[in-house]
């Protein structure tokens, strides 16, 4: 290979050839979430698993504020996401709140509501960005 003995393999082929980490990481990937979390709304906030965020906070009834590990390099992330659970009042929808606080590249404001259009507070909120 590459001029060398069957078997022999020097360290400049190795850097040649190597996969560069770089072009796979998740903030380079077209397509893949960039951040999303799965978390408990109801009681005391609880966070069940995340990625590329960093807490959550509790802003009152239904209103939550997820704040990322890595800024996006801009505000024009998707977000998207569910909500609901056993006894919920809310109807499983999440909603990007932008009267009140518009979305930056470091957090993101979000609100889960009834069927009426009213604030609600539920047991399984999962909510995914996905941007460059």
């Amino acid at each position: 290979v590459g001029g060398l003995p069957d078997g022999i393999v020097d360290t400049d082929m190795l850097a040649a050839n190597a996969v560069n980490e770089t072009k796979l990481a998740t903030n380079q990937q077209q397509g893949l979430a960039k951040a999303w979390v799965n978390f408990n709304g109801t009681g005391t906030l609880a966070v069940r698993d995340s990625f590329n965020v960093s807490s959550v906070t509790d802003n009152g009834t239904g209103n939550y504020t997820i704040n990322f590990t890595s800024a996006f390099p801009n505000a024009n992330y998707v977000v998207t996401g569910t909500s609901g659970g056993q006894g919920s009042t809310s109807n499983g929808a999440v909603y990007q709140y932008d009267q009140g606080t518009a979305k930056t590249t470091s957090a993101c404001n979000i609100i889960t509501i009834t069927t009426s259009g009213g604030f609600a507070d539920a047991p399984q909120v999962a909510v995914a960005f996905f941007g460059d």
